[in-house]
């Protein structure tokens, strides 16, 4: 007993001088109370954050488990009612207790369940507090159309540990803002979709529309629902046109231009030049606008450019389209719009076009095809509108290799110059990371490429053709003895073909148009 006693007074006495130490260290030289209030107030944010995401999920529980008892209660009463009136009432009694809105009380007793019942994955990384509320909201809305199946396969992929294909990007989904994970995990269910994109795309068109809102202060909203090729065209031609206006004695900024070029477009009878367009602007004169040239990647699987496959392609800015918009647009020669095959391999960019020999548009190109967007956290400005900057100044040493190169988006550009962010090294598949002022790592987003579906005709040739040649390999080496250089690390022969494989020499006669 006293031994114990002597032990716990002990690690009282070191917890003591643990304290007195920090004290002494920080009312000593070079000690910057508002600095220390500053960290402990972040850490302090982070600290809530993770606790709204437990009682986030504590709700979830309670409104789950409510649903399910209230089922059971109205199945046992003598006067049973419709299914629609249990749900009316399960509805206002939540409603009630937390009072909020009937539609806000169903939304909640809906995303309860499907958490509870068909997303336990992403119910644990809210319980743990590595995903926030409007993450599993993200998560239960992009397999809201997709069964059981489709459903856990697409968590899995973002939060399953042993996942086949795990995503690549980010070291987890909660590091990303919700909306930006909410954007890849609509990609792969686009890519993953048990229905094909081409028939969904086929059903869809024929719901395009125009839509007008009315706001406040005066103003309204004028939306159009269209397809992906023919929204990103016109988003590119406003943004080039307004760009084209800018200047010293241009007063309006970006936005304003946009919408002004927009009103103009539909209300005036302006005309189409040759290096131009006649936009009529508010002030009642006539501009001409030269155009400034505008390139959007279209990243197309090979075998799904060639016709084997419908794999969808991958349009800049806006995320996954059918293969027949891709091949159409690539037939048509669209001038806006720039081709980029991928490898049927791994998925990763095979080449980026024949057209152009100047070394500063091919890796502007690849900038934009390894990052997608600004690689700010959060950020989500295409990159289109970004600016390519040596992360190592030039006058430091820097090269102009893509390893050395991010593209952020002007605000974020001179953030990183007039700040004390500053950019971690690049590679040449993944785009800068962050520093903050106050020393914290940031990762940055990048491509979550997936190997692309192979033709199952192909398929099956390869492996008739894989089986042949080991089999003709292993005739061969019957009586050969093997050499130290023949032999795999274990002793046993090495088989494995170490040249190009059929497959991969037929594809490479495709692509480069060889006859050999």
């Amino acid at each position: 007993m006293a031994s114990r006693a002597a032990l716990e007074a002990l690690e009282v006495l070191e917890a003591s001088l643990a304290e007195l130490g920090a004290v002494l260290r920080g009312t000593g030289e070079g000690f910057d109370p508002l600095r220390e209030q500053a960290d402990r107030s972040l850490d302090g944010l982070a600290g809530v954050a993770r606790l709204e995401a437990r009682t986030a999920a504590l709700k979830v529980h309670l409104a789950a488990g409510y649903a399910e008892a209230a089922k059971a209660v109205a199945s046992r009463a003598t006067v049973p009612s419709g299914a629609m009136a249990q749900e009316a009432s399960m509805v206002a009694e939540v409603a009630g207790v937390l009072t909020i809105g009937a539609r806000a009380a169903g939304v909640l007793l809906n995303e309860s369940q499907v958490l509870a019942n068909v997303l336990p994955l992403t119910l644990a990384g809210l319980q743990d507090g590595s995903l926030s509320w409007a993450h599993a909201k993200a998560m239960v809305e992009e397999t809201a159309t997709l069964d059981r199946a489709g459903a856990a396969a697409l968590e899995a992929h973002f939060l399953g540990p042993d996942a086949p294909n795990p995503a690549r990007g980010c070291a987890g989904p909660g590091e990303l803002v919700p909306h930006r994970f909410r954007h890849k995990a609509r990609i792969w269910r686009e890519r993953h979709h048990p229905e094909s994109l081409e028939k969904r795309h086929a059903r869809s068109v024929a719901e395009r529309r125009v839509e007008h809102r009315p706001d406040l202060d005066g103003m309204a909203w004028f939306h159009a629902y269209l397809p992906a090729d023919t929204a990103s065209a016109m988003w590119n031609r406003t943004t080039a046109l307004a760009r084209g206006l800018q200047g010293p004695d241009e007063s309006r900024t970006l936005p304003q231009l946009c919408a002004d070029i927009f009103a103009a477009a539909v209300l005036s009878n302006g005309q189409d030049g040759r290096n131009g367009q006649t936009v009529q602007d508010p002030g009642g004169t006539v501009a001409e606008v030269r155009t400034p040239h505008a390139e959007v990647l279209v990243t197309v699987p090979v075998f799904s450019l060639m016709g084997l496959t419908d794999e969808p392609a991958m349009l800049d800015g806006h995320g996954p389209i059918p293969a027949s918009m891709a091949r159409k647009l690539v037939a048509d020669g669209a001038g806006s719009f720039y081709r980029v095959l991928v490898d049927p391999r791994d998925g990763a960019p095979l080449e980026i076009g024949r057209t152009s020999y100047r070394v500063t548009k091919a890796i502007r190109r690849w900038l934009r095809l390894r990052d997608g967007k600004c690689p700010f956290p959060g950020c989500s400005n295409s990159s289109l509108d970004n600016e390519a900057d040596h992360l190592l100044a030039w006058h430091h040493g820097g090269t102009t290799g893509i390893s050395n190169l991010g593209q952020p988006c002007r605000k974020h550009h001179r953030l990183r110059h007039t700040s004390g962010w500053t950019p971690t090294p690049a590679t040449k598949h993944e785009p800068p990371g962050w520093i903050s002022p106050s020393g914290r790592r940031y990762k940055s987003e990048h491509q979550d490429w997936e190997p692309p579906q192979w033709p199952d005709q192909l398929r099956r040739e390869l492996h008739r053709k894989r089986k042949r040649r080991q089999l003709s390999q292993r005739k061969r080496n019957v009586h050969r003895p093997l050499s130290l250089t023949n032999r795999a690390p274990y002793g046993y022969p090495d088989l494995c073909y170490k040249g190009l494989s059929p497959g991969e020499e037929g594809l490479l006669r495709v692509l480069h148009g060889t006859g050999n």
